[in-house]
């Protein structure tokens, strides 16, 4: 086991590269199985869930290269169709094989998945509109059996969700006919996602927003595609120069896909300045100021930065409630800035009264998931003192070496190994 020990109050100054991200690159991973020609992916780092997604695709017979920031995946001798349970436990987006492997095989055995622990996210939106495309379900001992042949339809969800769109847009661009999904996601990495399927010959247009239209092709080709910029890493060290009144360049980092967090940031006085390649950040005069936010599907403010907005409110001047919209449970983050000292008062299990405070102090506190887990090394950025951040492989999933890259910048941070 290991944790970030890290002794806050250092101002951060200079480069940090923002790389592709963590959910766009997995979609695009399992659609590398809607083909026997190679798929070559650029701007990846080597998360570990990227590294689960790698083993899961070698397990069907797939072979991954990794070289440098780029993953070449073959799947022309796929020869394997179920998705074992020590895959999809460790990570939600190995479900995300059940659509291309259904739609090029006509059958798939895919384990119930796990991932973080930020609400239910039942799959029966997934599984719906499956058989609605003409597939046979039954979920037995804890595995979703799956068996086509799939045919065109017209998709309601019930609620925008991006793990469905991802799976029912990859089951349709192989099968006849035209599949319209109503109610799709339009994040930036079904957008990334689409992208890809395009340049690798699917027929996907939007007819209106949220409605996509899918005409099925016989066979799709290779492609080589450079991964979308990471906006919820951008947000990240956006965040950290704001908590720690510090200036930034985030190379690669894209403003256009994080409206919805700066205009809640600009309102602390924080300055943005687009490049060519990225942006620069400056925090140095700013004064931060709360403000009300309330998390909704893109172009909405998302809910992977959340907590880390909780965490900018938890230092900052006045009071403002934060409103999770999207997932239960994911308030898991609470209990630990309030052992720092946030003044944070838990209202339901989907809004928070945060009341700035002058400052936070170091002490133990334990990651309950991804994005919370970041949050705290944030907070532990800004406080007085040393903090311990445990149970670190939930930040490992989803920022690849984020202790480098704050230590690059001014942190002091390190990596140290605890007792289980």
């Amino acid at each position: 086991m290991y944790a970030f020990k890290i002794n806050g109050g250092k101002k951060l100054f200079g480069t940090v590269e923002i790389k592709g991200a963590k959910n766009a690159v997995l979609p695009i991973m399992a659609a590398a199985l809607l083909t026997d020609q190679p798929v070559i992916l650029n701007n990846v780092s080597p998360l570990s869930d990227v590294c689960v997604m790698t083993q899961l695709l070698k397990s069907f017979g797939a072979t991954v290269q990794e070289q440098d920031d780029t993953l070449t995946i073959a799947a022309n001798a796929v020869n394997n169709t179920i998705a074992i349970y020590d895959f999809v436990s460790k990570m939600r987006a190995s479900f995300w094989v059940l659509g291309p492997l259904l739609a090029r095989f006509g059958h798939a055995t895919v384990s119930l998945p796990g991932g973080c622990t930020i609400g239910a996210r039942p799959v029966d939106i997934y599984l719906k509109a499956l058989e609605e495309m003409g597939a046979h379900i039954k979920i037995e001992n804890g595995y979703v059996v799956a068996h086509g042949p799939l045919h065109a339809a017209d998709i309601f969800f019930r609620r925008v969700s991006v793990g469905a769109t991802h799976n029912t847009l990859m089951a349709a661009v192989l099968t006849p006919g035209t599949t319209v999904i109503h109610n799709a996601a339009m994040e930036p990495e079904v957008l990334d996602l689409i992208e890809a399927l395009k340049k690798m010959g699917a027929n996907i247009h939007w007819k209106e927003p949220k409605v996509l239209s899918v005409t099925g092709v016989s066979r799709l080709g290779g492609v080589t595609h450079t991964v979308v910029s990471d906006r919820i890493e951008t947000a990240s060290f956006i965040v950290a120069a704001a908590v720690t009144k510090g200036r930034l360049f985030l190379k690669g980092g894209r403003l256009d896909l994080i409206e919805a967090i700066t205009d809640v940031i600009k309102k602390s006085g924080i300055v943005f300045t687009p490049h060519a390649d990225g942006f620069d950040v400056d925090a140095t005069n700013a004064t931060l100021t709360a403000v009300p936010v309330t998390t909704s599907e893109y172009p909405g403010f998302p809910t992977d930065a959340q907590a880390l907005i909780t965490t900018l409110f938890s230092i900052a001047a006045g009071e403002s409630i934060t409103t999770e919209n999207l997932f239960e449970n994911r308030l898991m983050h609470i209990p630990e800035l309030q052992r720092m000292g946030a003044h944070i008062q838990i209202l339901n299990n989907q809004s928070v009264l945060i009341k700035g405070v002058s400052h936070l102090s170091g002490t133990t506190v334990m990651a309950s998931d991804l994005r919370g887990g970041v949050a705290l090394v944030l907070a532990a950025l800004a406080a007085r003192g040393e903090t311990i951040v445990k149970r670190i492989y939930h930040i490992d999933r989803g920022y690849y070496r984020l202790e480098e890259k704050l230590k690059a910048v001014g942190a002091d941070i390190e990596r140290i190994k605890t007792p289980v």
